[in-house]
This record gives structure tokens, sequence and C-alpha cells, in this order.
């Protein structure tokens, strides 16, 4: 069995849709179809219903879900914990970073703060904050990057987790315009039509920070809007919702440092006023388990700025 398979799988559970799950697993849809058909015929059961609306999982594909969620955690685990066997000498550096900043803020951050030529390995960790939390907690890496508000829960104790503000940015809620430049989907929605609101899941870190905002909200501006969205569409993916954005399915709170070029070029606009905006941290984490000296010399680093 290819370990592809089981993220193929587990990106159409939650997509309930080939096509976009093929996107977000960076293939074609008919190669994807074959994956999965091919996960099928290893374990020889039927997956997935199939019908024109998508594709839903059967008793079998329900079943075998949480299953192919722990085995992969499992595996990732053990392709880690090996790695780190043999670079511990070399002065590999680890870093969990949540999807959108691995993809925006991780790779020009780096380059200013580590001389990559005294590194052995720099190996990034990218997945949902649940997930990271999870490694962090586990002792496999030496830092969590991740977006953060001082009022959304985490699962680091201050007295045992150290961290350091590395930067800033802002949630705001985009769409993609009309043929006339206008938001496709404008806030303050109507009953007869609401606006359709891409939610984040609560594997998120930036699905935890709204949830807070929304509960503190009250009697806002900010909670009157969101009292006019209908979540039509979840996912723990920051780049999924950029995406169903951008293609006309709805509204999202999105990092600016994640939409900035699509606000540029105009494939997305503001789908209601700055007040609705949410500044936000972006937050290293430091291990209290796991240490070597490049470890230290980033960390050395980042105090003196």
């Amino acid at each position: 069995m290819d370990l592809d398979w089981l993220k193929d799988f587990l990106a159409l559970a939650e997509q309930k849709s080939f096509s976009r799950a093929a996107e977000i697993r960076n293939v074609t849809q008919p190669a994807f179809s074959r994956r999965i058909r091919a996960l099928e015929d290893w374990i020889g059961v039927a997956l997935f219903l199939r019908s024109a609306q998508g594709a839903t999982l059967t008793p079998a594909g329900a079943y075998f879900q949480p299953l192919a969620q722990d085995l992969l955690r499992n595996l990732q685990h053990l392709q880690r914990e090996t790695r780190a066997v043999g670079e511990r000498e070399k002065g590999a550096l680890s870093i969990a970073a949540t999807h959108a900043l691995s993809f925006t803020f991780f790779p020009g951050w780096i380059r200013r703060h580590m001389r990559f030529e005294a590194l052995g390995t720099l190996n990034l960790i990218s997945d949902s904050l649940e997930a990271c939390e999870q490694i962090m907690l586990g002792g496999e890496v030496h830092f969590l990057l991740c977006h953060h508000h001082a009022q959304a829960p985490t699962r680091f104790e201050a007295e045992r987790f150290q961290s350091i503000r590395v930067g800033d940015d802002v949630l705001v809620l985009l769409c993609a315009p009309d043929a006339e430049g206008r938001p496709l989907w404008p806030l303050p929605g109507t009953s007869e039509r609401p606006a359709r609101l891409l939610a984040y899941s609560q594997a998120s870190g930036l699905g935890r920070i709204l949830s807070v905002q929304m509960a503190l909200a009250q009697d806002t501006a900010l909670a009157r809007g969101a009292a006019g969205m209908t979540t039509v569409f979840t996912s723990h993916l920051a780049a999924t919702l950029l995406t169903m954005a951008r293609d006309g399915h709805g509204i999202a709170w999105l990092p600016l440092t994640l939409a900035e070029e699509d606000l540029a070029r105009a494939r997305l606009v503001r789908a209601g006023p700055e007040r609705f905006d949410i500044p936000i941290e972006i937050r290293l984490f430091r291990s209290p388990d796991c240490r070597n000296d490049a470890a230290d010399e980033l960390w050395a680093s980042l105090q003196v700025e």
C-alpha cells in the first residue's frame, strides 16, 4: 500500500469532492481517482459512494477513517523520530508550522535568522495547529510557529513553553469580485441572499481565534456582521478557503500574509469594512524537551532583536 493513498482517502473524506480533493493533493483528478480505486482494491471493499453530488463514505469507509488517521499519524511520528535519531548530532533543526505560515511567512523568516550552511538539516513539518501541538507536546520538534491571539486557547502552559512574537498578521474578510469589481458576497447579507461563510474547523488555530472573537464580540458590528452569514463549507486549511473564496463560493477570514497577492491582483476584494479585521500575532513556541545547539542559536538570535 502507498502512503499517499491514505492521504488521498482522508482528503476525499473531508472534501467530499474528487475535484477539490485532487486539487488539495496536487494531482490530476484522473490520477487521484485511480489512487482511491487502488486503495479500495487493496482493502477489498468500496470506501465511497460516488454520485453527481460528490463522494460520501460507505459504512466501511466511515469505519476506516479514524483508523487511517491514526495510522498516518503513527507512521509520520515513526518517520520523524527515526530521522531525528540520525540527525541529532548534525545540528539539525526541526520546526512545526501551520500550513498558512509554511507557505508564506516561514521561508523568508528562517532565511533572515539562520545560516543554512551551519545546519545539518532543516526539517519543516506543516500541519494543522491541532496536529502541530501534538507533535510539540511529544517533544518531536524544537519549535512551533503559528498564528496566535492572546484570548485564544493553546495547549502550552506559559511556565513550561517559552514563546516570542516574531511577526504580525491580520484576518481580513474577503470574497471574489463581481463583474464590476464589487464584492460578490457583500456584508451584511440579506434573508433572501445571506452571505456564504467559508469557515475554519476547530483543528485550525485560525478557527479557534475566530470562535473566541465571535464569543467576545456580543452586540458589536463584528457580531452583527457574523450573524448575517451562513456557513456553507469548513476546512482547517486557509489555502483551501482562499481557493474557494477566489472561485466565488463565499467569504472567508483570510490571513493577509496569505491573501495579499490575490488582493493586489483584485482576485479577492474586501467583503466588509475594515472594522471586521482581526489583528493577530505570529508567534514561535519553544519546546522544553527538544534542544540542541541549532535551536539554541536560533532562540538567542531572536532574543536580541
